[in-house]
């Protein structure tokens, strides 16, 4: 995992674990990978359980909880709706940047996929 300078390094690897979540590497229950014996992996782990998107089962490890992914997938759209978006249109205004451009810029890109 290479992390960045924007966030701190456990919630750069909370995320991680949240994005698997999202792709379906982890479904509900299912036994995600040990904490190593870390701090900033501990602190990661726990801020999940407190966000309840994991739960530790006593000697067994911790485990994706029931409902995570669309928990996680609520949230993200929250932030983005607050957080990016307003900066993502601003910078299509300076850049006289249509709705036009960016939906026909995304089926481009969803052509390019299939």
């Amino acid at each position: 995992m290479i992390f960045t300078n924007d966030k701190a390094i456990y919630i750069q690897i909370a995320d991680r674990l949240c994005d698997e979540i999202l792709s379906g590497v982890y479904k509900d229950d299912d036994h995600i990978p040990s904490v190593r014996d870390t701090n900033t992996a501990v602190k990661a782990y726990e801020q999940l359980a407190r966000e309840e998107i994991i739960y530790n089962k006593r000697g067994l490890g911790y485990f994706v909880t029931k409902g995570a992914k669309k928990q996680i997938l609520k949230a993200r759209k929250q932030e983005f709706m607050k957080e990016r978006l307003p900066e993502l249109f601003r910078q299509m205004q300076l850049l006289d940047i249509t709705i036009e451009d960016v939906e026909e810029a995304y089926k481009s890109l969803q052509n390019v996929k299939e």
